[in-house]
């Protein structure tokens, strides 16, 4: 009889313990998708052609093929997947172009990462191309430590790290080479 009592507690527990094992489903896929947000864009637009101006003059022209913007996201940004060809105006109406495959802009930072084949032209003819270059849109400043070719009248320049003000007028490069003329 105590063999019977100490197999029915047995017997018990074990349907218990089965019934809580197979009785609780796995929803752990329900509970993930519940805590889940969709990382989607608030705002598209193809063929993107905008201009930017300040007291009545033009300062910016972006012409991209695809943005989406994210500015519902904590950290909001907008990224031009598909490219991007920026044309900066300075207050006396010179120009500087800038191109990029791929470009993405920070909005608490107001920093721009472009990325693949970036160029820039200015009006005066001088010319950077390198692989990634950050714009600073509140200093109007360019910078990277990638390798870059820098082209201007003077000559042609190689390196590694340069940032530069979007006139050109001031340049800052590190590890450079090539045959450059002095005023000196």
């Amino acid at each position: 009889m105590v063999f019977f009592k100490k197999n029915k507690v047995v017997f018990v527990v074990t349907v218990f313990a089965v019934t809580l094992f197979f009785g609780c489903e796995s929803n752990f896929k329900e509970v993930q998708k519940s805590h889940f947000s969709e990382f989607i864009p608030g705002g598209d637009a193809d063929k993107l052609n905008l201009k930017y101006t300040d007291s009545g003059l033009i300062k910016l022209i972006l012409v991209s093929p695809r943005m989406l913007d994210y500015s519902n996201v904590d950290f909001p940004f907008t990224e031009f997947p598909k490219g991007i060809d920026i044309t900066l105006y300075d207050n006396k109406a010179k120009t500087t172009r800038v191109t990029a495959n791929y470009a993405i802009s920070y909005g608490q930072t107001s920093i721009i990462d472009l990325q693949g084949k970036v160029k820039i032209v200015s009006q005066d003819g001088q010319t950077l191309l390198t692989e990634q270059l950050f714009y600073d849109q509140k200093n109007e400043w360019f910078f990277t430590e990638k390798k870059f070719k820098f082209t201007d009248i003077k000559g042609v320049s190689n390196g590694q790290g340069i940032d530069f003000s979007k006139d050109f007028k001031m340049i800052n490069s590190q590890k450079i080479t090539g045959e450059v003329e002095s005023d000196e």
